[in-house]
């Protein structure tokens, strides 16, 4: 190989790498739920996260508490055409999120474990963390 094909190889490699970093590591933010404020329609028991949509999820991993319902209310600030759904396939549910305006989508993960989320195209990711 001449010294140009190295070159390309070694950028191709890297930029594999990268994108595999961003998708994949970079950003790992985690957030607990607090009770939804008093006065919220239905706030009783209720746990909620705030969560920006700019480029990916941030947070982007939310721990709550199992056998609970959990509000989460996502506020989409980009524009892009794969941030504007949201799908969590455990709970069988799949929503448009409106650029400048919060979406509030209330689930209830039954037993502990791992839920994920994402968006319409399965780029975006984050994980709802159900804990006794």
């Amino acid at each position: 190989m001449t010294g140009i094909e190295w070159l390309v190889v070694l950028g191709a490699a890297g930029a594999i790498a990268w994108v595999n970093w961003y998708f994949f590591v970079a950003g790992r933010a985690v957030a607990t739920a607090a009770p939804a404020p008093t006065g919220t329609a239905g706030a009783a028991g209720v746990q909620r996260v705030a969560i920006t949509v700019d480029g990916g999820y941030s947070p982007n991993t939310v721990r709550v508490k199992a056998g609970q319902p959990v509000q989460l209310v996502f506020d989409r600030k980009d524009t892009s055409s794969c941030s504007e759904e949201i799908v969590f396939p455990d709970f069988g549910v799949r929503r448009f999120l409106p650029t400048g305006k919060e979406t509030v989508i209330e689930v209830t993960p039954a037993k502990p474990g791992r839920y994920e989320f994402m968006c319409g195209m399965s780029m975006l990711r984050g994980l709802l963390v159900a804990e006794d």
